[in-house]
């Protein structure tokens, strides 16, 4: 299984990951994570250094979310079992893998991208030595009116995710804060500007 066989690659190094970049990009819902992701990757439409992570989740994918693989429960549970995801989670009632081959592309000094929780950003300090968090924000009127136009919840939900996105606190020398309450080409290259100081950053640390 090709998840073995990475974590047999890397059992001769320690953790945390070197090398490579781990961008974990965070934020509530409705502050526009996959829009900041999509522009990044028609930006960087030909750059070999970024990996842009397709993320396993346990929701059928459709044109109004964004493009992932799908597993049912069990399915993901047994492939978790199995070791498929680097790292794995739960949240609003599904959830989410990040493949584990995302640890070979850190390993090998390249940056990886990935729409993830903030509530796993402990994790992922220790299983990633160069991590750099982009945690995408906006105002409480904007993510409710995003929220209610996807058309997924009732308005209590929604008011339940607006509640919610209040009550986790990012700090650190490590995240970074983007408000994409506006037009999404000046937030998009504000996270533009992150990713391409991951990569410097990552050619310099490859070399070490």
């Amino acid at each position: 299984m090709v998840s073995a066989l990475i974590e047999r690659e890397l059992s001769t190094d320690t953790f945390p990951i070197r090398h490579g970049v781990f961008v974990a990009v965070v934020g509530p819902s409705g502050a526009g994570k996959d829009t900041m992701i999509g522009y990044a990757k028609a930006c960087f439409a030909d750059e070999s250094r970024l990996e842009f992570v397709r993320r396993v989740i346990t929701r059928p994918s459709d044109a109004a979310s964004e493009d992932h693989d799908t597993l049912a429960d069990a399915a993901f549970a047994e492939a978790e079992a199995d070791g498929a995801f680097a790292i794995a989670w739960e949240a609003h009632g599904l959830r989410y893998g990040i493949p584990a081959d995302v640890d070979w592309s850190v390993a090998n000094g390249q940056v990886a991208v990935a729409n993830v929780s903030r509530a796993i950003i402990p994790t992922l300090r220790d299983r990633y030595a160069n991590l750099a968090v982009v945690e995408i924000t906006a105002t409480p009127e904007i993510l409710a009116e995003r929220l209610a136009m996807r058309g997924r919840e009732s308005r209590g939900e929604v008011l339940a995710r607006l509640a919610r996105s209040t009550s986790v606190a990012l700090s650190g020398p490590d995240v970074t804060s983007i408000d994409n309450s506006g037009a999404r080409e000046v937030a998009g290259e504000r996270f533009a500007e992150v990713l391409r100081k991951a990569m410097a950053f990552s050619d310099l640390s490859s070399m070490i």
